[in-house]
């Protein structure tokens, strides 16, 4: 299990990020990441996502304000030496094609200048974690991979040189329907055991849910909400679908609402985040109201079993977690 360890391992202090004077990308962002935890960004493309991840190994460096990894701001780190103390994945895996898989996998380690047999002990092991096999795998090329095996190559060369942090920007986004759900799926097993400290970004929601032991939702270069779901493991299947208030039925699938308005197309990210408003103005009326609100698990219809009262309607958390 990750530590229990509250102490940031990232910190976000007012921090804006603009390219020559223009509009800010990122637009006064506070935020926290504590060690151990995997914190998802979550949101349309074009609201900052990818360049507050970027900020983070200093990739780029803020207009204002400071971003801090390990108590010191990335400005004052080696940047070389602080992206090596940081895993990054990116979609399709980046991966070197003239470097074999345990060439790409060894990369970093051979530049921290580690011997061959402790090199070549970390490549196996690390193939072996993500599921490829070092026997058959260490010698191929990348064009000789499907999909899946380079992202899983891609998440062993991140995690070679035994980072505390790693950065991963939609690594699974272009893989098809059933390899990502497969890699999601290994991915969440495989986090709980390395005790990383994890930034993952991503647009799906349900991916969001499924990895985020927090999620902090993006638009126009600002956090609008951050809320942790009911467990790591329950998941899309933590979604409620109905929230009474008295007279407030609000009377939605919230699953599929949530998830179809964020992936449905041009504009639909506003839809959702319009549910989400939508929730939290029945939440505060109804608190304003002296209404007791509760959420059901049932059908949404003919199933009036209701579990405990929401405790602070005020502050409406994510889907998942209105019980």
């Amino acid at each position: 299990m990750p530590r229990k360890n509250h102490t940031p391992l990232v910190e976000f202090r007012d921090v804006s990020y603009a390219v020559n004077g223009g509009r800010p990308i990122i637009d006064r962002l506070s935020l926290q990441v504590a060690q151990g935890e995997t914190l998802v960004l979550l949101g349309e493309s074009g609201c900052g996502k990818t360049t507050t991840l970027r900020l983070v190994n200093r990739l780029l460096a803020p207009s204002a304000g400071e971003v801090l990894v390990e108590g010191k701001a990335t400005t004052e780190w080696d940047a070389i030496r602080l992206r090596r103390r940081t895993g990054y994945v990116i979609q399709e895996a980046g991966l070197f094609p003239h470097f074999t898989v345990a060439e790409n996998v060894a990369l970093v380690p051979s530049l921290e200048k580690w011997d061959d047999d402790r090199i070549a002990n970390r490549v196996s092991e690390l193939l072996s974690l993500v599921g490829l096999d070092p026997k058959i795998f260490s010698d191929r090329y990348p064009r000789e991979l499907s999909g899946g095996q380079k992202q899983r190559v891609g998440v062993a060369r991140a995690l070679a040189a035994d980072p505390p942090l790693l950065l991963m920007d939609e690594p699974f986004g272009a893989l098809d329907p059933l390899t990502r759900a497969s890699l999601q799926k290994e991915f969440a097993e495989l986090k709980s055991r390395l005790e990383k400290t994890v930034i993952f970004v991503t647009h799906d929601v349900r991916e969001a849910l499924l990895l985020g032991s927090r999620i902090a939702l993006m638009e126009t270069g600002r956090i609008v909400l951050v809320e942790t779901p009911v467990s790591e493991t329950e998941g899309v299947q933590g979604f409620p679908e109905i929230v009474r208030a008295e007279n407030y039925v609000i009377n939605h699938d919230i699953g599929d609402v949530i998830s179809q308005s964020f992936g449905a197309g041009e504009g639909s990210f506003h839809n959702g985040l319009a549910a989400l408003t939508q929730l939290r103005h029945a939440f505060v009326d109804a608190q304003a109201n002296n209404v007791t609100v509760f959420a059901s698990s049932g059908d949404g219809g003919t199933t009036n079993t209701y579990k405990e009262p929401v405790k602070n309607p005020a502050v409406i958390p994510y889907p998942s977690v209105i019980w």
